[in-house]
């Protein structure tokens, strides 16, 4: 199989708070058309490379460079955080929902295209006497969220309002408007945290439809190991901040490094090193 080409390469990342450095000098690549994991235990640093990817913070030291297929390499870090989502097409969703809940689902995958919106509308004088140009952004938006809402099987839910829905169909949702941005990388931050087994076996199959089918390239942050193993073509351990293993799913799992981060020190072999000291 051909090594396909790195659409994000993240080189020397830092990020400090005061004291505290939540990413440590961190570096990993992110193949084009693929499923890559991120995994580590609680506050190994997982989001803090998220936000710091998508323009929530601006890393102390490093580069994000990315491959954009029109738009040539783009320096993520550099750019301001609006124009990470709009311009490089970078997008995520959160650990915690963040839908509109008294928007309708198809208001809600609607709002996610603002920019395209706010454009069109000239800065709400089109948009206030609905000149050609703003109807047509505005009808095109309609029909991409409509498009989304079919392919992850919502179309039966576009009336009714988000935050009545099931937490799992919330969970879709939520992918399927930030889906509405037509992203380069999408970015899914514990998809599949509150998910019971079944919804849990339908995240894998959306995921390997979006990377598979709509050869869109996703970052994935979880915990849950059933979703992170089947899908994941690629995976990162970081534990402190630091990258600590990378492979395959089979690789990192036998990965000695990892099964500390996750287990910690065999108590047998540190009572028998104490012996032996």
């Amino acid at each position: 199989m051909n090594t396909p080409a790195t659409l994000l390469s993240v080189r020397n990342l830092t990020m400090r708070f005061g004291g505290l450095t939540a990413i440590d000098d961190l570096s990993l690549e992110v193949p084009a058309g693929r499923i890559t994991g991120i995994i580590g235990p609680n506050g190994a640093g997982k989001t803090t490379l998220f936000n710091c990817l998508t323009g929530f913070y601006k890393p102390t030291t490093g580069t994000l460079r990315l491959a954009h297929p029109t738009r040539g390499e783009m320096r993520l870090e550099a750019l301001p955080s609006h124009r990470v989502a709009r311009d490089a097409q970078v997008v995520r969703t959160f650990q915690n929902i963040r839908l509109f809940p008294k928007m309708t689902v198809l208001e809600n995958l609607i709002v996610a295209q603002h920019n395209v919106l706010q454009r069109a509308s000239k800065f709400s004088i089109a948009g206030l006497f609905k000149l050609p140009g703003y109807r047509q952004a505005e009808q095109q938006a309609i029909e991409r969220a409509a498009m989304w809402l079919a392919r992850l099987k919502l179309t039966h839910l576009a009336d009714d309002a988000a935050g009545d829905l099931p937490y799992g169909i919330q969970r879709r949702i939520e992918i399927a408007r930030a889906l509405c941005v037509d992203p380069v990388l999408l970015c899914l931050d514990e998809p599949a945290a509150g998910l019971n087994p079944r919804e849990s076996a339908e995240l894998n199959e959306l995921l390997l439809y979006l990377c598979g089918e709509m050869g869109i390239a996703i970052l994935l942050i979880e915990h849950d190991m059933s979703v992170v193993m089947n899908v994941s073509d690629h995976i990162g351990v970081i534990s402190y901040g630091r990258k600590i293993a990378e492979g395959t799913p089979a690789q990192v799992k036998h990965d000695p490094q990892v099964i500390k981060a996750y287990l910690g020190e065999d108590e047998e072999e540190e009572v028998t090193g104490g012996a032996a000291a």
